[in-house]
């Protein structure tokens, strides 16, 4: 639902000039969508970062700003279906910047960059999805399993309107835990529409 009627011209003005800023030029691996329509609702495509599970994918996520805001946080969901301790099954995201740490001065593009750390090093204590939370805690091997079969499955044939480029996080260093680790892929053509098959099914049994 739109929410551009509880706005003002001020912060729609605003809003409008941040993104036409990002989408002139944009962080490394994040595109922006502009719904001229309903200014309110935000949607951005981010590449998953290198060394990570979601390596290869391309994530939808969507910002809604409520009517508090900027004072208060707007709502972030992951429009991709996503294995992250963060993220709510439908979607929703867990993160500091959006709840006891948002300040109305961050701003869209913090808000995009700190959901792409995210895919870098999530965050257990503050888990929406506990069995994401467990396994990242107490087996991180099967965590990655699980993350990179999601990423495979749903991740890699999201259409983006213009090409992001591969950059891992600006942040910082990535950690050596997370380094190691890089999406698998099928080793041959012939095989992977058997193999996504056989991972769709296992996805419905957990």
């Amino acid at each position: 639902m739109s929410n551009v009627e509880n706005l003002s011209p001020q912060i729609i003005r605003g809003i409008i000039k941040e993104l036409h800023e990002l989408a002139n030029n944009p962080p490394e691996g994040i595109r922006v969508s502009i719904n001229e329509a309903d200014i309110s609702d935000i949607q951005a495509f981010v590449e998953g970062p290198a060394g990570t599970p979601y390596a290869g994918g391309i994530f939808r996520i969507k910002l809604c700003l409520g009517k508090e805001f900027p004072v208060g946080p707007p709502k972030a969901y992951f429009m991709t279906k996503v294995f992250h301790p963060n993220v709510a099954k439908n979607g929703e995201i867990c993160v500091n910047t959006l709840k006891k740490d948002w300040k109305p001065d961050l701003g869209i593009k913090h808000i995009l960059l700190t959901i792409k750390c995210l895919l870098i090093v999530p965050n257990a204590e503050s888990a929406l999805n506990e069995e994401a939370g467990k396994l990242l805690l107490e087996n991180y091997e099967e965590y990655s399993k699980r993350a990179s079969m999601m990423t495979e499955i749903h991740a890699q044939n999201v259409k983006c309107s213009s090409k992001i480029n591969r950059e891992s996080c600006s942040e910082g260093p990535l950690p050596k835990k997370y380094a190691s680790l890089s999406s698998q892929k099928s080793t041959s053509n012939i095989d992977k529409p058997k193999l996504l098959k056989d991972k769709k099914r296992t996805l419905k049994r957990l």
